[in-house]
């Protein structure tokens, strides 16, 4: 069977620090939002067929129903609270085997170890193949279709929210989870912080995106830190939010 990889990117207006996350510019003189950059940095990765967004409902979003149609991507609308169904009906809209997932708040996932993820992911039958270590906001995690099915059909309503891996990581026995090792220049857990959440956050990113907008949308991520460790003001701003949390076990038994 081909293996078809979807990006399924949800999207809301709603966040108690900061409203309309996704929509907020990157770049204020050109109009260029967090999604909109994504959008088009995934557009460059061939390994990606489809990018579907996953909607809440509520007149609040439609913004987010306007974008998907002037950028020509897939778009459902669902429950605000079941990120996980949004996430499974994204895969289902675009006829995907597996799901590709970053969140619409992070705009410099770290694309350079996509080819080498996907290919061990179809190679080894993984059901989850993720990376940790990285700076916070920078990873990925492809889901198998399937996996998102079960996590659904077998958890319970913490699994089914935003907390899309819960149920795979509360029960991770019952899948083979590959957790991919990273270069050693780009781990930097708990030093670096990439995605909006705070207002801080958005001055970081947009500084980031100044420095280095002659290569949109692919900013690799060393040139990121680079940036950053040449800044140390922007370091600075969201030194108290960053975490050095890992999700995902630093070796993750893979089930045989």
């Amino acid at each position: 069977m081909k293996r078809k990889l979807v990006a399924a990117l949800a999207c809301r207006a709603q966040g108690s620090r900061l409203y309309g996350k996704p929509l907020q510019n990157l770049d204020i003189e050109k109009g260029i939002t967090i999604l909109d950059h994504m959008i088009s940095l995934i557009e460059t990765l061939p390994e990606i067929e489809a990018i579907v967004l996953g909607i809440s409902e509520g007149v609040a979003n439609l913004p987010f129903v306007e974008l998907a149609k002037k950028r020509g991507v897939g778009h459902i609308l669902g429950s605000e609270r079941d990120v996980l169904k949004r996430l499974i009906d994204c895969g289902k809209a675009g006829r995907a085997t597996d799901i590709f997932r970053v969140t619409t708040e992070s705009p410099y996932f770290y694309y350079e170890m996509l080819p080498e993820a996907w290919k061990r992911h179809v190679d080894s039958g993984n059901d989850v193949t993720t990376l940790d270590g990285l700076p916070e906001g920078c990873h990925f995690e492809i889901y198998t279709q399937d996996s998102l099915d079960q996590s659904h059909a077998k958890g319970n309503e913490r699994h089914r929210s935003e907390l899309c891996s819960l149920y795979i990581r509360e029960h991770i026995q019952d899948f083979r989870v590959d957790v991919l090792p990273i270069p050693a220049e780009v781990e930097r857990l708990g030093d670096l912080r990439l995605t909006v959440d705070y207002p801080e956050d958005l001055v970081v990113c947009r500084g980031v995106y100044q420095a280095l907008k002659a290569k949109a949308p692919r900013f690799p991520l060393k040139d990121i830190i680079r940036v950053l460790d040449q800044q140390p003001q922007l370091k600075d701003l969201v030194k108290a939010y960053a975490s050095d949390a890992r999700l995902w076990p630093a070796v993750a038994p893979l089930k045989k």
